[in-house]
């Protein structure tokens, strides 16, 4: 069971949270320093990660190769899809009115929130009610789909724990989705210290008021465009294996398993596996 201590202030404009949990040998604290335009070692926190064999010393350099890596790829990439982010424009606006892209908030590291962006999939403006609904069941294990051929209910195809038929998804947006093209815009998140290429998904504000609190402990690190739960159980898995996922990539983190993770996420992508 994990246990978060409220955030303290510990003087020169910057707090800690700490997190300790009984599931691993894990001692996780935050030092979290407000931005500053001049001091580039306040842009980002900076975790320290306690567990045998790993000095706190070696994971902050391999946390400040991580986020360099994070910085130069998904700038390159950034460059490199620029023809592919203006033709899902015009098909997006050329099917729907609204905007190209659809801006929402998020919860990262330590509970701080950020504008998330994804390329908009849905109708503009609409209810976000059936969402909502689906997520309270979902985090609290009473919502799945198990879906057939037809993706009716029932029958012997496998279960999904996602919201298969969402009423307000575009043609386009079914589409982005089933190809996880409209998860493209996060390498802007990426670039400006809100995400990683690699971490658990950021949750929005509302699924927090679901979460019991060993689940916050997948708040501790930088959330990621992929992941550990994305390549092995994405859509198929209830949410307390996702989290246990996230926990087990965070308390066994290295920059070979991003490695990995990043190799795996291609033939996920490529094949559509448990994406809607």
């Amino acid at each position: 069971m994990a246990h978060i201590v409220q955030p303290t202030d510990s003087g020169g404009g910057s707090s800690a949270v700490c997190l300790r949990t009984r599931a691993a040998p894990v001692a996780l604290a935050l030092v979290l320093a407000k931005r500053r335009p001049a001091d580039k070692a306040a842009n980002h926190a900076t975790l320290r990660h306690v567990r045998p064999g790993i000095t706190a010393t070696r994971l902050t350099s391999s946390l400040a190769v991580k986020y360099a890596l994070d910085g130069v790829l998904s700038a390159v990439l950034l460059m490199l899809c620029g023809p592919l982010f203006i033709l899902i424009a015009l098909a997006i606006k050329a099917t729907s009115p609204g905007p190209v892209f659809f801006v929402q908030k998020r919860v990262g590291r330590a509970g701080r929130t950020f504008d998330f962006y994804k390329f908009r999939t849905m109708r503009h403006a609409c209810d976000d009610t059936v969402h909502r609904e689906f997520a309270r069941e979902f985090i609290r294990g009473g919502r799945s789909e198990r879906r057939g051929q037809n993706g009716i209910r029932g029958g012997t195809a496998p279960t999904f724990y996602k919201l298969a038929r969402d009423p307000r998804v575009t043609p386009i947006g079914r589409f982005l989705r089933r190809t996880s093209l409209d998860e493209l815009p996060q390498l802007f998140n990426i670039l400006r210290g809100d995400m990683s290429l690699v971490g658990p998904r950021p949750p929005l504000l509302y699924e927090l008021e679901y979460y019991q609190d060993w689940h916050k402990r997948r708040l501790s690190v930088r959330p990621g465009l992929t992941g550990l739960w994305q390549v092995t159980g994405r859509s198929r898995v209830p949410f307390d294996t996702m989290v246990q996922l996230d926990l087990d990539y965070i308390d066994h983190w290295s920059m070979w398993m991003d490695f990995r993770l990043l190799a795996k996420t291609l033939p996920v992508v490529l094949t559509g596996r448990g994406a809607y």
